[in-house]
């Protein structure tokens, strides 16, 4: 199968250094997602991978070639970067059917397409009809219509119905267990954490982390232990005299940092002291994304005073 190779990519806009040096691979049979803050360069990047920027230097290639250099393209890369790309006046069937022609791609993956996108019974709607979730899958449709080994979408899941997101959910597990290299830009960090296998995650268009999921939320983020009790002053000297890292909320739920379930639970069953709730909250990928990109943002919000 094919991978993706980034090299010192960098890409400026008049003053403007919207992709600053970027070098990643992109590896098949794995789901990349594709994080960042608006304006951090990530549709710049995938544009750049796909030949329809020029970078100002640096390479991306695809299976060691620039896109512009691929026999039959289509059959190599699929991508959605807008929804908006079909006309309103043409129905969904000829759409596809018209990309497939200009693209040497059988007439019958037209129809195989529309079915794995759940798109056959509308099919010979026009597209001005559709919905924005439906235009979406069409972009999907027409992204998987060569059979490609690599797969590039941008916000595929914006305008899906929660049955769509658990669809395209296991469209992508699909594809990447097909061994094609999947790369998913996505602004629902939520969805992210169950599709992605790996992460890249850019800042004002620097790499700012090229990980395993389960490695970067570990590594940035420490679960907490939340705990309720009725002797509150035991609990809290047992805690210290065990170094732990812990604070009283005003609702009387204790949370103790960096420590684990099974060893809280074992110090006040020995201690017998009284617990009216015992959990774990779990850290998660946007606890630990916002961590890492809290001086990144280009478009920021402040609290007004009141």
């Amino acid at each position: 199968m094919t991978s993706i190779d980034v090299r010192d990519l960098t890409k400026h806009f008049g003053s403007r250094r919207a992709v600053d040096g970027l070098t990643f691979q992109l590896r098949p049979g794995r789901v990349t997602g594709f994080l960042g803050p608006n304006g951090a360069g990530k549709s710049t990047t995938m544009r750049l991978v796909l030949g329809l920027d020029r970078p100002t230097s640096g390479t991306a290639t695809i299976g060691g070639r620039l896109y512009a250099e691929l026999r039959d393209p289509l059959r190599r890369v699929g991508s959605l970067l807008d929804a908006g790309a079909a006309h309103g006046a043409r129905r969904a069937r000829d759409h596809l059917r018209a990309i497939a022609v200009s693209n040497r791609i059988p007439a019958g993956r037209v129809e195989t397409v529309l079915g794995e996108t759940g798109l056959t019974e509308v099919a010979d709607r026009r597209v001005r009809t559709y919905s924005l979730g439906m235009r979406q899958r069409l972009g999907i449709a027409a992204a998987l219509l060569g059979d490609p080994e690599v797969v590039l979408l941008d916000e595929p899941a914006n305008g899906l119905d929660p049955e769509g997101i658990v669809w395209i959910r296991t469209l992508l597990r699909r594809l990447a267990d097909d061994g094609r290299t999947v790369l998913v830009s996505s602004h629902l960090m939520n969805e992210t954490s169950v599709f992605a296998d790996h992460l890249l995650i850019l800042g004002r268009g620097r790499l700012l982390a090229d990980t395993p999921v389960r490695e970067f939320i570990d590594t940035r983020v420490r679960p907490e232990i939340r705990i309720r009790t009725t002797d509150d002053t035991a609990l809290a000297d047992l805690l210290a005299l065990h170094g732990h890292d812990a604070s009283r909320a005003e609702d009387g739920t204790w949370n103790v940092r960096h420590a684990e379930l099974e060893g809280i639970g074992r110090l006040l069953f020995e201690a017998r002291i009284p617990v009216k709730e015992l959990a774990a909250r779990e850290a998660t990928l946007e606890q630990a994304y916002l961590d890492l990109t809290a001086a990144e943002a280009e478009f920021t919000t402040h609290p007004q005073e009141v």
